[in-house]
């Protein structure tokens, strides 16, 4: 058991290493990563150079419950956690997001 100053101390440190977002004002809630968005986009933008899937367009189920990332450490993860991922890409240039009909989707660099 730790006092709520040291918990504090803790959640900050998450905070500044970009684990940890608050999802309140009152820092009341939080949402804890065990890797950052650009680290997941890092994995991601790997798989697609190394498969030579650059100037392709994904939808966003084809990159986390698709037959050709079953094997990967993305493949499952999260949309909320993909969307900030792709974005992260998308800052540098290496993706762009685009809208499909009713679903999202992803073109690579």
């Amino acid at each position: 058991k730790l006092p709520l100053e040291a918990i504090q101390v803790v959640l900050e440190e998450l905070r500044k290493n970009g684990n940890l977002e608050w999802l309140d004002k009152n820092k009341t809630s939080f949402l804890i990563m065990w890797r950052r968005p650009e680290e997941w986009g890092k994995l991601i933008y790997q798989w697609v150079s190394k498969n030579g899937l650059t100037n392709s367009v994904f939808t966003f189920y084809e990159l986390t419950s698709g037959d050709d990332t079953e094997n990967e450490e993305f493949h499952g993860l999260d949309e909320t956690m993909l969307l900030r991922a792709l974005q992260a890409l998308q800052q540098e240039h290496k993706a762009e997001i685009i809208t499909l009909d009713d679903s999202r989707g992803v073109k690579f660099f």
